[in-house]
């Protein structure tokens, strides 16, 4: 039986959240964000192993880390998200029709029920597929100098999320022939012909992007908190 394999590129710097430190070791209700990220995937048996993608000068790793008999850390980081994945996939020792699942570093509010919906949705799929949510708002066009040039159709388009899950054979090919360009996976899959399946994620599942991205998710957080504990 395949098994779902999770990994969460955590090589880049951050730079829009205005820090010095990368935005996955930004604090997060006392804890730092990965940590609230890799908790979701450790806790859930249907995981088989998690594995953590640094570069190879994280300095910041050590003083934040987190032991599971699951996870492990590699560093491997490439220059793009891309060739980040691709790295990793390349060390992990796994059959090839094994799931793997790749989720943002900066993605702390996936919960296990809609993680456990993903992969029921997407564990007998013949492609693969991702967590995302219908566009609500009105999207605009813009010129140069940020005018608007016209207003676009937002039926049938989704914003994507992760995970991300497509088979360990199908993801590594389409990485491989990708040269390290596409911004997503799904993005990847696609420039081999395949349609990936959307599955609809949460608004909560943000990624933390710009400092006001952090706010929203300590908020959600400790929501739920509040709410465990009554």
């Amino acid at each position: 039986m395949a098994k779902f394999h999770v990994i969460i590129p955590a090589a880049g710097s951050g730079s829009r959240m205005a820090s010095v430190l990368p935005k996955q070791y930004l604090p997060l209700l006392g804890r730092t964000i990965i940590a609230w990220t890799l908790d979701t995937f450790l806790a859930c048996e249907r995981i088989a192993s998690v594995h953590l993608v640094l570069s190879g000068d994280d300095a910041h790793w050590q003083a934040h880390a987190t032991h599971h008999p699951k996870l492990s850390i590699l560093h491997c980081g490439g220059e793009t998200r891309a060739h980040t994945v691709l790295n990793a996939l390349n060390l992990l020792n796994v059959d090839t029709e094994d799931w793997v699942l790749v989720h943002d570093a900066a993605r702390p509010g996936l919960t296990h029920d809609l993680l456990d919906h993903l992969l029921d949705e997407i564990q007998d799929d013949e492609v693969g597929g991702l967590l995302a949510i219908p566009v609500a708002d009105t999207l605009k066009r813009a010129s140069k100098q940020q005018r608007v040039v016209s207003t676009e159709p937002r039926e049938s388009l989704w914003q994507a999320q992760t995970p991300q899950m497509f088979r360990y054979r199908i993801l590594k090919e389409a990485l491989t022939k990708s040269g390290g360009a596409p911004t997503d996976e799904a993005q990847a899959i696609e420039s081999l012909g395949l349609s990936p399946k959307l599955v609809k994620g949460q608004l909560r599942n943000l990624k933390i992007t710009y400092p006001q991205d952090l706010a929203l998710a300590e908020a959600i957080i400790a929501a739920d908190q509040q709410g465990e504990r009554k």
